[in-house]
């Protein structure tokens, strides 16, 4: 029968106002913003000992600032250290502040059924980066990041959009933990250079 779902999408009573709650102010939510901060000092910046090493959040959705926009860590590989493998949804920008060193990407097509299934490049791509550089890390691309020095520590800050997170998409798949992090929750040691 030809055009049935005209009838058909009429059914039902319920009601609701989600269109007017988008329209009217949000003053309550207003308010919050004004009280959350804009200028965020190293002091309200926490340190996570992760599977991913040693991380020190700058802007993080459960942290009590303005930006809506991005999450943005900073983290120190000590000499000759790595940090963890992993892939997420989201893509990645590191801004590397100091030393040198490298990523290894392995590319990551998807095959959308069902279910999501990951088929991960058997070979890396290898991105040498050192002071100065940007390294984009593209969506899904499995990635871990290397210290090529044997004496002196690399930092980058790392900056990721949260669109993904808003979207349901903010899977994250650990792969392989820095060798620094404690599984059973002890705190890591945390870099020993005075910043």
């Amino acid at each position: 029968m030809t055009f049935e779902e005209a009838k058909a999408w009429r059914r039902g009573s319920a009601r609701a106002d989600h269109y007017a709650k988008l329209a009217r102010p949000r003053l309550g939510d207003r308010e919050r913003e004004r009280k959350r901060k804009k200028v965020v000092t190293p002091e309200d910046m926490p340190w996570e000992d992760s599977p991913q090493g040693s991380l020190k959040h700058m802007v993080n959705g459960d942290m009590n600032v303005r930006v809506n926009s991005i999450d943005a860590y900073m983290q120190e590989l000590a000499p000759g250290s790595r940090s963890g493998k992993h892939r997420h949804m989201a893509d990645e920008a590191l801004y590397v502040l100091e030393g040198q060193g490298y990523d290894l990407h392995w590319d990551v097509d998807v095959a959308l059924g069902t279910t999501y299934e990951w088929k991960v490049a058997e070979k890396p791509s290898k991105w040498e980066w050192e002071a100065g550089d940007l390294v984009w890390i593209p969506p899904n691309t499995v990635h871990q990041h290397f210290n090529a020095s044997a004496t002196a520590p690399a930092r980058f800050i790392s900056a990721q959009n949260r669109a993904f997170k808003f979207l349901g998409y903010d899977d994250v798949e650990q792969l392989e933990n820095a060798p620094e992090w404690r599984p059973s929750g002890g705190a890591a040691p945390r870099p020993t250079t005075d910043r």
